[in-house]
């Protein structure tokens, strides 16, 4: 599953370059700029629920003139505990038009997340990190976008 990350969006960079994450991040910025409807939130925590597709969590964190830090997750019952998964730490450089993946959360839930998660274990390839982390964005947020997600 993780060859999946590797779908390159069509642009005249190669995988793991730094001109295509830098590609991927603007690209990155213009859907969470849709799903955020074109506004700047606060901080504190939203939420977009839809009848067919878990809510989703948007957690302001951080909010200056240029950036916002933000978590965007869906919560699940395991038992008597909440897991947050996927659970997405990100940076907003609004003056770049950039979205920037921060980290994830270590525990998962999602099978292909942990695939990938265990493959950059340890690794050193600061870019390939970067990389995957940021296409796992882009694809999610375009699910989320088919599925008409959005905070308001």
């Amino acid at each position: 599953m993780r060859v999946d990350s590797y779908i390159v969006p069509q642009y005249g960079f190669k995988p793991q370059s730094f001109g295509g994450l830098m590609m991927l991040y603007e690209a990155n910025f213009i859907k969470l700029d849709q799903l955020f409807n074109k506004q700047r939130f606060e901080p504190g925590e939203y939420m977009s629920a839809l009848h067919d597709d878990c809510p989703l969590y948007l957690q302001i964190l951080d909010l200056t003139r240029f950036t916002c830090s933000f978590r965007l997750t869906y919560r699940f019952e395991q038992g008597d505990d909440i897991v947050a998964d996927p659970d997405l730490l990100g940076r907003i450089y609004y003056d770049a038009k950039m979205v920037e993946v921060k980290g994830w959360s270590v525990h998962h839930r999602h099978e292909a997340i942990v695939s990938i998660a265990s493959t950059l274990q340890g690794t050193g390839n600061n870019i390939e990190r970067r990389w995957v982390y940021n296409m796992m964005l882009s694809k999610w947020l375009d699910y989320l976008l088919d599925q008409r997600h959005h905070f308001t």
